[in-house]
């Protein structure tokens, strides 16, 4: 009985491993039965992305046949060569060591497969480093913990005058009368697009998984990435380089529009601020220039007494153009409701239901939504607004379309 008792004890206990093993390798995988998985690498969007994930499945399937074989000769060896119950010696299998055919041809078979996966390695690199000369130019700015978007709207190679850019910390004389995209980018679907990937303070990492791979943005340093892709649609990533406090609340979103909707969305980016037309909109643009003005940029409303945000970076969101975007403080929060349920605000969301409640929490306490060293100059700090200071400020930056 003691026996069969410690029996049983030991098959739970191997089914409790395999169980928790099971688990953590399943708490590693995204899986849903309505695919929704928005940062999958697995469903390219674009033809950079169907480049990786091509090389990706030739490399998967050699490693599976390797593996296969090798787990095969395993256990034949292991079958062949078990002791068996009439064996009464202690002598050794014929060892293979010498046989220099066998030799050669297991070291040089792993070299020629390398070899090869090599070609199409260089191949795919080669080809995503090409660079289309009829690409829209966007420069990406990381910064500590959002992107901002530059567009060189006249492919003149310099953002500024008339081009949709981020105010410059060095010269910002320039973009006195520009306007920044924070947070998400816009595209034309179908079309390439090239981007300059900086950054303003350490190193952060883009990557739109749907759309290409991972590029590094470094200070000091223009790295360049193609995207294009294939549909309109939405696309999410997040940054990639472990870059301080909020690095997993660093997020960037992509709506990629048929060309007619992009122009018309270029068009609605130039133009300015929209002017106050009610009563609680005329208080929300007196709070913002009293208590906002300081690192915010709106066109016409502080452009002339703009000089870049006191935050490290040198630089807060523009928000000019506020309520025409999805999301904000690093595309964590959705400014409109999610109706879809798909957990990604996309284009035709925007400008809808607006997610009123999370949009005050935010405005009433920032450090306390989003983690930031606010006290280091590192994030938005906590502007002690009263609750008819933020109800009037809501009302002007959701007027800002």
């Amino acid at each position: 009985m003691h026996r069969f008792r410690s029996v049983v004890g030991s098959a739970r206990v191997r089914s409790f491993g395999l169980l928790a093993l099971a688990g953590l390798v399943l708490s590693g995988c995204a899986m849903s039965l309505d695919g929704d998985t928005p940062q999958t690498t697995l469903e390219p969007e674009g033809p950079a992305a169907a480049k990786i994930d091509g090389l990706s499945d030739l490399t998967f399937i050699i490693a599976a046949v390797v593996f296969v074989l090798v787990e095969v000769g395993v256990l034949f060896v292991a079958w062949k060569f078990r002791k068996r119950k009439d064996d009464t010696g202690d002598e050794l299998p014929e060892q293979l060591h010498g046989n220099t055919k066998l030799e050669i041809g297991w070291t040089a078979l792993p070299a020629v497969i390398l070899a090869f996966l090599a070609v199409f390695t260089v191949s795919t690199i080669l080809d995503l480093a090409e660079d289309s000369e009829d690409a829209t130019r966007i420069r990406v700015v990381g910064q500590q913990w959002w992107w901002s978007y530059d567009y060189d709207i006249d492919g003149d190679g310099v953002y500024a005058d008339g081009d949709v850019v981020t105010p410059g910390i060095e010269n910002p004389e320039e973009y006195e009368t520009d306007i920044e995209v924070a947070n998400e980018m816009v595209i034309p679907a179908g079309r390439p697009v090239t981007l300059e990937i900086e950054a303003r303070d350490v190193i952060h990492s883009f990557w739109i998984p749907a759309l290409n791979g991972k590029k590094d943005a470094v200070p000091g340093r223009t790295h360049f990435l193609s995207l294009e892709a294939d549909e309109p649609g939405t696309y999410v990533g997040q940054c990639t380089e472990y870059c301080g406090l909020s690095h997993a609340y660093m997020r960037m979103v992509v709506h990629a529009l048929p060309e007619d909707e992009y122009e018309a969305w270029v068009q609605e980016q130039l133009a300015p601020a929209n002017e106050p037309e009610t009563a609680e909109e005329q208080a929300g643009l007196e709070v913002f220039e009293g208590r906002c003005a300081s690192c915010h940029l709106v066109e016409g409303v502080n452009t002339d007494t703009y000089e870049g945000a006191t935050v490290v970076p040198g630089a807060a969101p523009n928000l000019t153009h506020f309520a025409s975007r999805g999301t904000y403080a690093g595309s964590i929060f959705n400014l409109w409701q999610d109706t879809d349920g798909s957990d990604v605000i996309e284009w035709a969301e925007i400008g809808g239901e607006l997610n009123r409640n999370q949009l005050e929490a935010w405005l009433r306490n920032p450090p306390a939504e989003k983690p930031m060293a606010a006290d280091e100059n590192r994030g938005m700090p906590n502007l002690g607004l009263s609750e008819a200071d933020i109800d009037s400020l809501v009302a002007y930056l959701t007027s800002l379309d």
